[in-house]
């Protein structure tokens, strides 16, 4: 299999993620591409119809797209335990809690990459910055229950999530007044697998 993927990219990092912790780096080639939005890479874009990565090729198979499907599907496949059956609607609850982090991040990232700064809309940024900040306080409050469990796809997600806010918006500071999801953060990020893939 070859994930196509960018090193940039959460998304993508949330499935290499999976396959580093599942222990099966010698199964999928990683694909590096440059793709974005304005130019989309041809690789992606012969196999993805709306131009996005990560894409996973599948000999014989129809490619997967979306890091969701993609990642439920390598775990199923591997048997790896991430989306664990007596608390999965926990792990896809915060799997989803940190795909919209992301969403949020990337669409500020877009704003202030690509449209040139006389056109910003600060209320724009400001609206989907407190969408972020209200979903870490709510992870603050429940760090110590919610997380404390076996590693799953939830807390990848988690974990992405908050190195892509570092990436991008470390003068932010979220970490500010959230200490107990800052410690985890510590913690997780230095496993190994989040370690390979924190992007340079």
């Amino acid at each position: 299999m070859k994930l196509i993927m960018s090193p940039l990219s959460p998304y993508a990092r949330k499935v290499r993620v999976l396959i580093r912790e599942a222990g099966q780096g010698e199964e999928i080639e990683e694909v590096a591409v440059s793709t974005s939005a304005l130019a989309t890479d041809p690789q992606v874009k012969a196999s993805h119809p709306t131009g996005r990565i990560p894409v996973l090729l599948r000999e014989g198979a129809r490619p997967l797209h979306d890091s969701r499907v993609i990642t439920r599907y390598l775990d199923e496949l591997w048997g790896a335990g991430l989306y664990p059956s007596d608390r999965l609607w926990e792990v896809l609850t915060l799997e989803a809690t940190a795909e919209g982090v992301v969403d949020s991040a990337l669409v500020m990232a877009y704003e202030m990459r690509l449209r040139p700064a006389e056109l910003q809309w600060q209320d724009w940024l400001d609206a989907h910055w407190a969408k972020i900040a209200n979903a870490l306080d709510q992870l603050e409050h429940e760090a110590g229950s919610l997380l404390a469990q076996p590693i799953d796809m939830g807390q990848i997600a988690l974990g992405v999530a908050l190195g892509y806010l570092d990436l991008r918006f470390a003068a932010r500071d979220w970490r500010r007044d959230r200490p107990h999801l800052d410690e985890w953060f510590d913690t997780f990020g230095a496993r190994a697998s989040m370690v390979a893939t924190r992007p340079a």
